[in-house]
């Protein structure tokens, strides 16, 4: 019996067939109109349906060079199930290399949404009603904010234990139990009953190649674990699972210096940098509070009192720490840099 074709504002995407729908979002100042572009891929054989989805904030495109790989991959042509993939959410922040939208509100703060409300609200209720709704699995894409950059990690909610699995499955070197925030994607799709994993790394409005061959793959083993792809046997290196997670804080205003970056392991005590003022007359170390793995840290040298430095996570086995980051380093070091076929490194 042949598989029923996916049927999707107002369109009919058959078996084997792909096709991107444009869902109406609003116009620009100019009457330019904006849409939110969601690309299906209907696999020829029944299987879950997953949702891939990137610049929630429209300056983190590391997840959207993600995307593009992700649809270029020879693999999906074996799907199971149905992919829908959103590589712009946020399209007015996106063009103008902002995080937030014209109202200057953070779309990812004002889920579920409202179809009456401002704008950010009705692109929120369009976004979750019409496209997250409509999956079993979401895996949202983001970056670190502007002059920060994160180490890649996946955060889960404690409160979905299917997602936790997932999150392992992933690979990437941290995965995280993290409570949902008022007004998130997150929180608003748990409401409605759909796991979904956010995967952090790299920095806002740059490209980072370990991010995204990171996430691409993560993407991938996930897509296998749940059968929408074949299986292949392959090697993963551990993810390690953070626990208690702290930002440390600059003391005063000054000069950042440096000495720790992000996939650093630490110990309390440790010197992470300094802080000195222009003239060379003040110079103050910044210390480890904790001990663990640092997945974020700021690149602006610039800092003032109160200024988030070094993010530092604790792990459940810390004594593996530094013998899994240097694997996972090494593991990408010898992965050739692939592009469209990305999955043969699998």
């Amino acid at each position: 019996m042949a598989r029923e074709a996916f049927q999707y504002a107002g369109q009919s995407i058959g078996p084997g067939e792909r096709l991107t729908v444009e869902l109406p979002v609003g116009t620009l100042i100019d009457h330019t109109p904006v849409t939110l572009p969601v690309h299906v891929i209907h696999g020829r054989r029944p299987g879950p349906s997953m949702l891939v989805c990137a610049a929630v904030h429209g300056d983190e495109i590391i997840g959207v060079e993600i995307i593009r790989r992700l649809l270029g991959e020879k693999a999906l042509k074996n799907l199971r199930g149905t992919l829908l993939v959103v590589p712009i959410v946020n399209a007015f922040g996106f063009q103008t290399h902002s995080r937030y939208l014209p109202d200057r509100r953070d779309l990812n703060r004002v889920f579920p949404g409202n179809s009456t409300g401002s704008l950010a609200s009705q692109l929120a209720a369009i976004f979750l009603e019409q496209v997250v709704a409509r999956v079993d699995l979401a895996i949202d894409l983001h970056s670190a904010a502007v002059h920060r950059t994160n180490l890649p990690q996946i955060r889960v909610s404690p409160d979905q234990p299917s997602a936790q699995k997932l999150a392992r499955e992933f690979g990437a070197p941290v995965y995280m139990m993290s409570k949902v925030l008022p007004g998130s994607l997150r929180e608003s799709a748990q409401k409605i009953g759909i796991d979904m994993l956010l995967y952090e790394a790299g920095e806002a409005l740059r490209y980072d190649e370990t991010a995204i061959r990171v996430g691409l793959r993560g993407i991938l083993r996930v897509m296998r674990s749940m059968d929408m792809l074949p299986a292949r046997t392959r090697k993963v290196v551990k993810t390690l699972l953070g626990t208690r997670n702290r930002w440390t804080r600059a003391p005063h205003g000054g000069l950042l210096r440096a000495f720790k970056t992000i996939g650093d392991a630490v110990e309390e005590g440790d010197l992470l940098g300094t802080i000195s003022d222009p003239m060379g007359t003040r110079e103050d170390q910044i210390i480890a509070t904790d001990s663990g793995l640092i997945i974020g840290r700021t690149n602006l040298p610039l800092v003032h009192r109160g200024d988030a430095l070094f993010h530092i996570v604790q792990v459940r086995k810390p004594d593996d720490l530094e013998q899994n980051i240097e694997q996972y380093d090494i593991a990408l070091q010898n992965d050739p840099l692939f592009d469209g076929d990305e999955d043969e490194i699998l």
